[in-house]
């Protein structure tokens, strides 16, 4: 795989044994999608159809009405959110993924509650009657916070990859949005060096990200 911002990638050859290796534009690793383009969409959203995928498999105890929507949302959290965030310590959430992830969350809930869309309630109302807010955004921020603290205080390679700090000249238009850019904006640390620089003091850092939690998405 080449991973690349061009539109056409380049064409690599490499044989083993006089057999060439297929060029791939995406492959599972550890897991996760890994795409030549570089981004996390075909991860997301492949996340977000096996975690809808194992909602279906618990239908019958996630909308049981019998059993109290405080309940059924603990089961939620313990079996279908960890396999809709695996990985998400990695992903850049740009506007469009953040929609598409809180569209999701309204999904679950909608049908926990038995909330059928030609009723047409509001996401507020259902959130109201399920005695909830929404909460998947900040879960995910505050993993990727622990997870860039964790990588920022090791002062490794995996520092500069995660980061984005790299040599090397900026490419022509709009510039990818950075993990650390998102952080910095959820954490409302001021400017992405401060975020980095609040890391090596690790009780800062958490109080950082509590507070944050607490103010919610």
């Amino acid at each position: 795989m080449v991973v690349s911002r061009k539109q056409e990638l380049p064409i690599i050859n490499i044989y083993i044994k006089g057999t060439r290796l297929k060029q791939k534009d995406q492959f599972k690793y550890l897991g996760s999608l890994i795409s030549s383009d570089g981004r996390n969409n075909s991860e997301v959203a492949s996340r977000i159809a096996q975690a809808k995928t194992n909602f279906q498999k618990m239908k019958t105890v996630l909308t049981n009405k019998n059993i109290s929507i405080r309940t059924r949302r603990r089961a939620l959290e313990c079996y279908i959110e960890p396999i809709l965030m695996y990985g998400c310590e990695a992903w850049t959430i740009s506007k469009q993924t953040q929609k598409k992830l809180e569209a999701t969350e309204m999904w679950f809930l909608r049908r926990m509650m038995r909330i059928s869309w030609t009723a047409k309630k509001t996401n507020d109302t259902v959130l109201e009657e399920a005695h909830t807010t929404r909460l998947l955004i900040s879960k995910i921020r505050k993993r990727q916070a622990t997870f860039f603290g964790h990588v920022m205080r090791r002062e490794k390679l995996e520092n500069l990859v995660t980061t984005g700090m790299l040599e090397g000249k900026r490419s022509r238009g709009k510039q990818r949005e950075k993990l650390i850019e998102g952080l910095t904006d959820w954490l409302k640390a001021g400017k992405s060096l401060e975020a980095i620089e609040a890391t090596k003091d690790r009780k800062k850092w958490r109080t950082m990200i509590a507070n944050a939690v607490k103010q919610g998405t």
